[in-house]
């Protein structure tokens, strides 16, 4: 995933792509950074879920968050030989709805990047489907519960 993504479809239009039973009201955001409440959808009992949850996994293992950094990117090809994730990746997966993403380009040596947004190709009327990023989840109880 990315560092900076979109999501401005509907609630409905998420809850009918994805078809679970909840009925959440969430407003559009064009700038989702990493900390923030993200939705995700999961599977609850064998069904689609809906959730919102805090984007940045810190495994159920870390006593102070403080010294652990924030994880908001995992490698597919390495996933399961990180300790960080390899839980999360075996029993919680998940998937972040979004209609797009930002990546960031260099042109030259100098001067700051610019930023690009990648998305779902439109069809004819202008419009693009909502795509999904796979996502892992975790809980994490701190010490005071």
């Amino acid at each position: 995933m990315c560092g900076r993504y979109v999501i401005t479809s509907t609630p409905e239009a998420i809850r009918a792509l994805f078809g679970y039973a909840e009925l959440p009201n969430f407003p559009p955001r064009y700038n989702v950074a990493p900390t923030q409440p993200i939705p995700i959808v999961r599977l609850a009992d064998g069904k689609r879920s809906f959730a919102l949850m805090r984007w940045g996994l810190l495994p159920s293992w870390v006593k102070d968050p403080k010294t652990f950094p924030l994880l908001i990117n995992a490698r597919g090809e390495s996933v399961l030989d990180k300790p960080a994730f390899r839980n999360a990746m075996r029993r919680r997966r998940c998937l972040i709805p979004a209609d797009g993403f930002y990546e960031w380009q260099a042109h030259g040596t100098i001067g700051p990047k610019r930023p690009y947004f990648v998305r779902a190709r439109r069809d004819a009327g202008g419009s693009a489907e909502p795509l999904a990023f796979a996502g892992l989840w975790e809980t994490w109880t701190g010490p005071n519960g």
